[in-house]
């Protein structure tokens, strides 16, 4: 060969391609969801350097190139780098980790006992009788001997301190609930299921009273499931610390509904539906919770959302009166 004899050795044949082999050449550019290699045709070398000639299958384009593979057998392949396991040990963020230094505590009595211990227990015990002076007065129950047979409801005192603006305590309160998951299905209750106005309606209401300048009042009715008679027949506990002298034995035959029974909600709702209506309001076909009443040019709408209640209207008198009358 030429090379052989102008040189004195035999020429070396590595660099040597089979014309019009396919060759693959790694992309520096494109989207990361293309190939990483472009496919070209092998059509030799240069005259002045060992660096490949190249045909892009799809085009008539010409690269030189020194990175690429040629062989009739070869299969393109992306580099698929190998994952390995960071050897940092994962820390749960601080998201709320000055909560208890921000936070208030709660340090309210959780059970009768708690609150006769507690550094405030008059106030507690005071809060507990006005209580059971409003269950009295409103005749919630009476005190019967156990039936044969009847495992009576359980009931429980919750305690909460309120406390204003400036986070001091402005009034303690206590409530009387019954333990409704003691309660049986089919005999101490038969439906739970109580409606509420719906957010976009509430929604609606105030972007009325927006735009035609309307009065809104809020409203909470206290007492709220003591309003309406209980038509099963249930038999609680007598409260603890309010237990009759001399009638231990006894148990509370329920008049009215209490926080804590499975049908309260539902039995407030149908009385209050069965009032209202009584007063001339009429109920929205499309929201159940949403009222209307209209009187000449006055217009008044009530909104009710278990027992908050919003008066929406034009008539400064007939907001008063109506809230006078609930």
């Amino acid at each position: 060969m030429p090379y052989q004899i102008w040189h004195g050795k035999p020429g070396s044949y590595k660099y040597l391609r089979v014309w019009g082999s396919p060759a693959y050449v790694k992309r520096l550019v494109g989207d990361k969801l293309d190939s990483r290699n472009a496919v070209f045709l092998e059509r030799g070398f240069p005259t002045d350097t060992r660096r490949d000639e190249l045909l892009l299958e799809e085009s008539s384009e010409a690269p030189q190139s020194n990175a690429g593979t040629s062989s009739a057998l070869d299969v393109s392949t992306d580099n698929v780098p190998i994952l390995c396991r960071s050897a940092r040990v994962p820390q749960p963020p601080e998201r709320y980790g000055f909560l208890g230094v921000t936070g208030q505590l709660d340090n309210d009595p959780k059970t009768y006992g708690e609150a006769m211990s507690d550094i405030d227990s008059g106030k507690w015990l005071e809060a507990m009788k006005s209580k059971m002076d409003s269950m009295i007065s409103n005749q919630v129950w009476t005190l019967v001997d156990r039936p044969k047979g009847v495992t009576p409801v359980g009931c429980k005192w919750v305690y909460k301190r309120k406390t204003g603006a400036d986070g001091e305590v402005t009034t303690f309160k206590a409530r009387l609930v019954a333990k409704g998951y003691t309660q049986r299905p089919g005999v101490d209750f038969e439906e739970t299921f109580s409606l509420v106005a719906m957010a976009k309606s509430i929604r609606i209401m105030l972007a009325i009273a927006a735009w035609y300048d309307y009065e809104i009042w809020q409203m909470n009715v206290k007492t709220v499931f003591l309003n309406r008679f209980v038509e099963e027949k249930i038999y609680m506990d007598q409260p603890e610390g309010f237990t009759v002298v001399a009638k231990e034995q006894k148990v509370c035959h329920l008049k009215r509904s209490i926080y804590g029974l499975k049908q309260a909600s539902q039995s407030w709702n149908i009385h209050f539906d069965e009032v209202i209506r009584g007063y001339d309001f009429v109920k929205n076909d499309f929201d159940l919770c949403v009222y209307k009443k209209v009187s000449g040019s006055s217009v008044l709408f009530l909104v009710l959302y278990v027992h908050d209640i919003l008066l929406i209207g034009n008539d400064i008198k007939m907001l008063g009166d109506t809230k006078a009358w609930l």
